[in-house]
């Protein structure tokens, strides 16, 4: 195959759905040899954080000298750039030439009656072999959904789980409940690994806390009160963290957002125990690669003049955080929103945290998924909250619409579903091309 023939194989696999368990995947990796055993893992599961958590580890341990894979779903941009190395997206020429290896282990699963592997079982494949091609040192990922019977949970050779925030979401998948939600999340811990979580509410805690028992593992608490000397700004933070006997000064880290700094903190006890475990990882380059991690979609800001906002914020706790931003930053400024969801997120919960901080909202449909809500369905559970709301039919033209509402002191916030900010984006720089030197003017 070619690249675009490639391409063209995984996304008519799209067909086989999306389907929880191990057991295909375990089979067509060893049809491949096995190639997720040749590198060491960081395995990351949570609801809220899982990427920014991802981004400054990987990034920190690519200061240190390390080559490092970087495993992430949903992207924003590119399909290649879900599977990194050393924050270089997988070339086409490799993507295509694996797929082709894993296609022909898939003929022969099929050929003997086997369920056809679903297309994120094929992608963790091939980011499996990229990453034992590319001889990586390290491997950082996140799982797809869960952690339990995630596609990522068949590896054996993890040094350190990382939980990040748990809170109620993909209910449908991993239960009512919080410790429902943990246990199924908790699917990833491996005896005697470290496992590092952020604080958790009780019922999470509590499922964390006698998994690791069981598991005799190591765990690691990121404590909100060991930061002190904190200062929050869009454009840069700076926090000091006392992680057991290091003491971390002045770290700066450039990732909007007052939930960042609870990233940071679970991301330092993270390297902090890989400290711990020998790995050569000096305060310097722990400085470098908090202060240099950047992650698009999480509180990101485009541009100034006026501000434009993107946010992943698609359940009631990452809206709850998108809302203490805002106003955190922003407190005297009129607000534009675009807002864009799935039928099966907590719609009604994000809407009723931030819907009253905006002059005025625009709703799309997230293109081409069929779980995206009409934009008119999700103007009328906004209009509960906010009357000044509009259904419109491209991104482009909410975009532009808000840019011709906005004054220059504004703020446009665009969030929900990650998977349309990336078009947001491109919308955004189309705006800027057609206005020229005044930004808005289109």
């Amino acid at each position: 195959m070619n690249y675009r023939e490639a391409r063209q194989y995984l996304e008519d696999a799209n067909k086989y759905g999306s389907v929880l368990g191990l057991d295909n995947i375990r089979e067509l990796l060893r049809r491949l040899n096995n190639p997720e055993n040749a590198c060491k893992y960081v395995h990351i599961a949570g609801t809220n954080g899982k990427g920014s958590v991802l981004a400054y580890v990987s990034t920190v341990l690519t200061c240190a000298g390390y080559k490092v894979g970087r495993y992430i779903s949903p992207t924003l941009f590119k399909y290649r750039e879900r599977i990194q190395v050393n924050e270089e997206y997988i070339t086409r020429e490799a993507l295509a030439r694996l797929v082709t290896e894993i296609a022909g282990a898939i003929e022969g699963m099929t050929g003997e009656g086997r369920p056809h592997p679903t297309p994120f079982e094929i992608e963790t494949a091939l980011a499996f072999l990229y990453f034992k091609e590319m001889e990586c040192d390290f491997v950082v990922l996140e799982v797809g959904l869960g952690g339990l019977e995630d596609a990522t949970n068949v590896i054996q050779t993890t040094l350190v789980e990382v939980m990040t925030s748990i809170s109620m979401d993909h209910m449908s998948f991993l239960g009512d409940t919080l410790a429902e939600i943990a246990e199924n999340k908790a699917g990833i811990i491996k005896p005697g690994t470290v496992v590092v979580t952020d604080w958790q509410q009780p019922d999470a805690m509590r499922v964390i806390e006698e998994k690791c028992r069981k598991e005799n593992c190591t765990l690691r608490t990121a404590k909100r009160e060991n930061a002190y000397g904190v200062t929050s700004g869009y454009e840069e933070q700076i926090f000091s963290y006392r992680c057991r006997e290091r003491v971390y000064e002045d770290m700066v880290i450039r990732l909007a957002g007052s939930y960042q700094i609870e990233n940071a903190i679970v991301a330092l006890e993270t390297v902090d125990a890989l400290r711990d475990l020998g790995y050569e990882i000096s305060e310097e380059k722990i400085r470098e690669g908090m202060m240099t991690t950047h992650w698009r979609g999480r509180f990101t800001i485009l541009q100034k003049d006026p501000i434009v906002v993107i946010d992943g914020a698609h359940n009631e706790d990452a809206a709850r955080t998108l809302r203490e931003s805002l106003t955190m930053y922003f407190p005297e400024k009129r607000m534009h929103f675009i807002m864009g969801m799935f039928e099966d997120k907590e719609c009604e919960k994000v809407i009723k945290r931030t819907a009253s901080l905006a002059d005025d909202i625009i709703t799309i449909q997230t293109p081409g998924n069929p779980r995206a809500l009409p934009a008119e369905e999700l103007a009328e559970l906004v209009r509960k909250y906010n009357p000044k709301v509009e259904a419109m039919s491209s991104i482009r033209k909410a975009v532009r619409e808000s840019f011709q509402r906005a004054e220059k002191d504004d703020v446009i916030v665009a969030f929900g579903s990650l998977s349309f900010l990336g078009s947001v984006v491109r919308a955004v720089e189309a705006v800027e091309f057609v206005a020229g030197e005044t930004v808005g003017a289109y």
